[in-house]
């Protein structure tokens, strides 16, 4: 997987933090179901003085269903609103029927897809926030023959964190790994599309990174 990393001006990649240099080693290495199409997309550089970003598509039967972003934030000095030095922030968006816009338990159930998603994946975090949002579409007029459609909409933010604490006494802990992260925001996108769950015992073969639908 190519990771483009988006540094503040004046910051090259010998400044990078060793920190944020393996996470984003481990993002790369994310292992994603191969209905999902991942490429880099350009970081944003003033929210955090280091960044690294993805985004996706996911298809299937030659057809685009569902999208999404996941970015990785890093201020070495720490950051009070993330309670840390690192942020994912991510966002995932479906194509939904147009009947479950109505239920007042879809916004919950979305929500507990990414957190299950986290948890299920071992990618220990805190501090999350977030949004659902349901969105309806109909057409009126010369485009009154068009179907209606829905999507649903997960923006969502948390602070990774290495899974324990390092040795009593030292400073160094383990290096935070974000391939469960990643690969938590693949299994979102995939849900929110209706895909079934990979049975236990089934190996994930990962899509062919930086490439969109079969033909390209």
């Amino acid at each position: 997987m190519v990771v483009r990393q988006e540094t503040r001006p004046g910051a090259g990649a010998a400044d990078e933090p060793p920190a944020f240099v393996a996470a984003v080693a481990t993002m790369r290495a994310a292992r994603l179901r191969p209905e999902i199409h991942c490429e880099e997309m350009p970081a944003p550089q003033r929210i955090a003085p280091f960044a690294a970003a993805l985004s996706a598509d996911v298809t299937v039967d030659g057809e685009e269903v569902g999208t999404g972003r996941i970015i990785l934030l890093h201020d070495p000095l720490g950051n009070d609103a993330w309670d840390g030095e690192f942020r994912c922030v991510a966002y995932a968006r479906a194509e939904i029927d147009v009947e479950l816009i109505t239920d007042p338990m879809l916004a919950g159930v979305g929500w507990a897809w990414l957190t299950d998603a986290l948890e299920a994946h071992g990618a220990t975090f805190h501090m999350a926030s977030g949004t659902v949002t349901r969105v309806a579409t109909e057409s009126f007029g010369g485009m009154a023959d068009d179907s209606a459609v829905a999507q649903l909409e997960i923006r969502a933010s948390w602070t990774p964190i290495a899974p324990f604490d390092g040795p009593a006494g030292t400073e160094l802990g383990p290096e935070l790994d974000l391939g469960p992260h990643v690969e938590a925001w693949g299994e979102l996108l995939c849900t929110a599309v209706g895909l079934p769950p990979v049975p236990d015992g089934v190996a994930v073969i990962p899509s062919r990174r930086g490439q969109r639908g079969s033909g390209t």
